[in-house]
């Protein structure tokens, strides 16, 4: 029954992290549409963001949150957003260099990996 339910919670607490990617990427590229003069609008990222916010909340009201997690899915929201930033950056040269956005999405998946487990694993 406990194997159950850390599944469960270990699945909630991917999924969250997935949802606040999409929130930051989401919100990155209705940014960069009104800031960079190249880029057009586009409805898909509004409707992605609205949905990614509202699949948060619903996850929210139906599973508990444990301590630390809060601050990962900040982490993973800016991932998204810097990691757009830098895309878009990419993409558009005018619009001015990536190399910051780079080194946080770096700094930042690191940390993640750390808080998660996956880097630095403590025995």
């Amino acid at each position: 029954m406990s194997k159950e339910i850390s599944s469960e919670s270990s699945n909630s607490g991917k999924k969250t992290l997935v949802l606040a990617l999409i929130a930051g990427m989401c919100g990155n590229a209705m940014l960069s549409w009104l800031t960079i003069s190249d880029m057009t609008f586009s409805i898909f990222p509004l409707i992605a963001l609205v949905l990614s916010l509202q699949a948060l909340y619903q996850e929210y009201l139906k599973n508990p949150i444990p301590e630390d997690f809060p601050m990962v899915g900040l982490a993973a929201f800016f991932v998204g957003a810097f990691g757009h930033s830098a895309f878009t950056k990419a993409q558009y040269p005018d619009a001015g260099g990536n190399f910051f956005a780079i080194i946080v999405v770096l700094v930042l998946l690191f940390w993640i990996g750390k808080k998660l487990g996956y880097i630095m694993k403590e025995a």
